[in-house]
């Protein structure tokens, strides 16, 4: 019986592939006996020359944007060089959220003989973890934009590797090497997941919020558990508790924050910093401090004394301090407790970022069964209210429109208005974009589509709503 499963198990499964995700900008400087070590020992050039050094054959995800000095100092490494068969052993994985982002940053490392082998775009705000907002184009004109421009993008790029890998000498692909399209952020449904594979041509979709509730699939502790499955929209929020000053999709409730406020009550606001990983700031440390960190939060909180604000906005300023979350400890911690491992060097406070898809996932469900879910064998959406993905996303967008607006004073720069007027107009035109797309779809995944048309028109008078607000606001000379 040991043998025959053995058999089966090796003709059915295949081993997966252990890929790396680097966030480029978290390259921190490191030091040894109080000097600062040579910039190939920043913490993501160390983490991607680990993974280079590795016998690993998968792929690195590189996240948040580019960074020059990680791409260049990536040129050492053999392994993330095609052979003449096309072959590359360490591949690149750029997640990006339009096409400009990823033509920039493909380009950059094609003129250096290095290949994107898949670009994963991912929604600005409908999506888990940091959110990198576009300047209001959404998901779908994006997507579009990937299909239209990719055979040439392909054949561009082809002809600088080959030009690079010879100036470099190195073996050139016999054949011309081709870049997978994937798409995350928002999918709820196998409908939405075939749509995009059809519509689009995407070679995978990424799901990932929903995992948060398959202990089977990730280590995750009951408490938190429960506050995903109980979760609503208005318990998935968009925060500023991240040190790297980036919006936080964040869970209302979740312990690390609780201790965090808890630390302030006391008179002890932050955290003790262990690792360190995001003290990039500079103000009061040439080595840097985490705006999370107890050492950074008492220093900004005796400065705020001196500059004589109202008690209004002293407090509004002092929350915007004590509001950093240490993402380092909290983001890890889920590990720790399910497997009674020691939390006492940063707590046992929890973070989690989930993508506002939670909201419609309301039980803790087996690999089995979401697997099932993905592929339509079965469906675990409880609930009947849940949107199109689609007409999420635009509901976010615009509430991220009515924040911007709302923060503005009574008169702004000519720069900023302009600024908010391009992103209300991109909004306009992927509104118009979803309109021709779904008037005259009947089948499959748009069966919906008068529902979904009907959503637009209601988004549409918000939009107008913000714009006539937009034009009220006076530009500063």
């Amino acid at each position: 019986k040991l043998a025959h499963l053995n058999d089966w198990l090796k003709s059915h499964l295949q081993k997966g592939s252990l890929d790396v995700n680097i966030m480029t900008k978290c390259d921190r400087g490191n030091y040894k006996n109080g000097k600062q070590l040579p910039p190939e020992y920043n913490d993501a050039q160390a983490a991607m020359r680990g993974f280079a050094k590795s016998n690993l054959t998968s792929s690195i995800i590189l996240s948040a944007g580019l960074n020059p000095r990680l791409f260049t100092s990536m040129e050492q490494y053999d392994d993330f060089y095609p052979n003449i068969n096309g072959i590359i052993k360490k591949r690149i994985v750029l997640k990006v959220s339009d096409f400009r982002s990823a033509y920039i940053q493909g380009m950059f490392l094609v003129k250096k003989g290095l290949w994107v082998s898949e670009f994963r775009i991912e929604s600005g705000l409908n999506c888990g973890g940091h959110a990198f907002a576009t300047d209001g184009v959404l998901s779908g004109p994006i997507l579009a934009e990937f299909k239209e421009k990719k055979q040439d993008l392909e054949k561009e790029f082809n002809e600088l590797l080959n030009k690079s890998l010879e100036t470099k000498a190195r073996e050139i692909p016999i054949s011309p090497l081709r870049i997978k399209l994937s798409a995350q952020g928002g999918v709820g449904t196998a409908e939405e997941h075939q749509f995009l594979i059809q519509q689009y041509g995407i070679d995978s979709v990424g799901w990932g919020t929903p995992f948060l509730l398959v202990k089977e699939a990730i280590n995750i502790d009951d408490e938190t558990i429960h506050l995903l499955v109980k979760a609503k929209e208005e318990d998935l929020y968009l925060s500023d508790v991240s040190p790297l000053g980036i919006p936080l999709n964040n869970l209302k409730g979740n312990t690390k924050d609780l201790e965090k406020s808890e630390f302030t009550l006391k008179g002890r606001p932050g955290s003790v910093c262990p690792k360190k990983y995001l003290a990039f700031n500079t103000e009061f440390s040439e080595k840097g401090l985490c705006t999370a960190s107890r050492q950074y939060q008492a220093h900004k909180i005796e400065e705020l004394k001196t500059l004589g604000f109202s008690e209004k906005k002293h407090k509004r300023e002092f929350d915007k301090i004590v509001g950093k979350s240490c993402l380092c400890i909290g983001l890890a911690t889920p590990v720790l407790l399910p497997n009674n491992l020691d939390t006492k060097i940063g707590g046992p406070g929890v973070s989690v970022c989930p993508g506002p898809n939670m909201a419609y996932f309301s039980k803790e469900m087996s690999l089995v069964e979401m697997v099932d879910h993905i592929y339509g064998r079965n469906y675990f959406i409880e609930r009947t209210d849940r949107p199109n993905m689609f007409i999420k996303e635009l509901s976010l967008y615009l509430d991220y429109l009515e924040k911007m607006i709302d923060n503005t004073e009574e008169s702004i720069l000519f720069n900023e208005k302009k600024r908010l007027t391009k992103f209300i107009d991109n909004l306009d035109i992927s509104i118009s974009y979803y309109k021709k797309l779904f008037k005259n779809q009947t089948d499959s995944f748009l069966f919906e589509s008068k529902a979904f048309l009907k959503a637009l028109k209601k988004n549409v008078l918000k939009l107008n709503q913000f714009r006539d607000e937009l034009d009220q606001i006076a530009v500063l000379d």
